[in-house]
């Protein structure tokens, strides 16, 4: 399911898990574990406007647990 968060700029990212297109939910989070990694799944976000999107690699529930301002610090990390 994806995850938007908008900075202070007024850009939105859509957060996502990456391999999230695929239909069984407990594949998809095997596919996005990064590997050696128990708990930590790459996420890819994409700004709106077309800028360049970023991966990103976040613990465990990710869509829960960080905060709006913990994943824009995420993101902010790799510009």
């Amino acid at each position: 399911m994806p995850r938007e968060v908008t900075d202070t700029k007024g850009v939105t990212w859509t957060c996502v898990q990456a391999f999230s297109g695929l239909s069984d939910e407990s594949e998809n989070r095997a596919a996005a574990q990064v590997k050696g990694k128990d708990d930590a799944y790459w996420v890819v976000c994409t700004p709106s406007g077309g800028a360049q999107s970023v991966r990103l690699e976040l613990q465990g529930e990710w869509e829960k647990s960080y905060s709006d301002e913990a994943l824009l610090r995420e993101i902010e990390e790799l510009l």
